[in-house]
C-alpha cells in the first residue's frame, strides 16, 4: 500500500539491471516509491494509463515502442503527465524532440543518484529539468537544422551506405530528385559530403 504523501515513479527501460538500480535508489528515498516497471514502451503506455503515476522515467530506445513515441502518446492522451526522458544519448536532436514530445526532463543514465532524486522532485513539482550538458546541446541545435520527412528518409539511407541510385529505387522516386535532396540535407547539417552527414545525424541523434 502506498502513502498518499509519496511521489509514485513508474519506470520504462528494456535492460533489467538499470532497472533494479533505479528501483534501489528511488524505495530508498524518504517520500517516493516504484509502483511500476515496463520494458518496452507499448507497456509504458498501458502502464502509464494504469497506474496514473505521479512521474515517469523512460528510456528513449526500447522494443516494440520507442521512449520517444511512448512519450508522445502518453503526453497526447494525459497532457499533464510529468515525464522524464532517461537515457545513454545527449544528441541535441534526442533532447529536442523528446521537450516536443512532452517531456519535461532529460537525464543521462551516467548522473548520480542525487541528481535523479532532485530531477523527479522538480518534474513531479511542475518544473522542467535539464542539467547543464543537456542545456548546453539544447543551444547548440540551429534553428535551421529542421529536416522534412522525405529529407529524413533519404538520410537515414544515406546513413545505410546507400548510392542515389538506390535511394531513388528504394524511394519511388527520380535520382535528380535525390540529388536534390542531399544538397538540401548537406546545406541544414552544414556538412560538405554524404560521409560526414551521416556522422553528424547518428551523432546528433538525428537518425537512430
Amino acid at each position: 500500500m502506498f502513502s498518499a504523501s509519496e511521489i509514485r515513479v513508474m519506470i520504462a527501460d528494456d535492460h533489467p539491471v538499470v532497472c533494479k538500480g533505479l528501483v534501489a535508489i528511488i524505495n530508498s528515498e524518504p517520500g517516493m516509491c516504484i509502483v511500476g516497471e515496463a520494458s518496452d514502451g507499448q507497456q509504458a503506455v498501458e502502464m502509464y494509463r494504469q497506474l496514473l503515476p505521479h512521474v515517469a522515467l523512460i528510456d528513449l530506445r526500447m522494443p516494440r515502442m520507442s521512449g520517444l513515441d511512448a512519450v508522445r502518446a502518453i503526453n497526447q492522451e494525459f497532457p499533464r503527465a510529468h515525464m522524464i526522458v532517461l537515457t545513454t544519448y545527449k544528441g541535441e536532436e534526442d533532447v529536442y524532440r523528446a521537450l516536443k514530445a512532452g517531456a519535461q526532463g532529460y537525464l543521462l543514465k551516467a548522473m548520480p543518484s542525487r541528481e535523479l532524486v532532485s530531477a523527479i522532485r522538480n518534474v513531479h513539482a511542475g518544473r522542467r529539468h535539464l542539467p547543464e550538458p543537456i542545456l548546453e546541446a539544447l543551444a547548440n541545435r540551429s534553428p535551421q537544422s529542421d529536416l522534412s520527412q522525405r529529407e529524413l528518409e533519404v538520410l537515414e539511407l544515406i546513413v545505410k551506405g546507400m548510392s542515389n541510385k538506390r535511394i531513388a529505387d528504394t524511394l519511388g522516386i527520380t535520382e535528380s530528385t535525390v540529388k536534390w535532396h542531399v544538397n538540401l540535407i548537406l546545406e541544414r547539417l552544414n556538412v560538405s559530403d554524404r560521409t560526414a552527414a551521416a556522422v553528424t545525424a547518428l551523432r546528433r541523434g538525428i537518425i537512430e
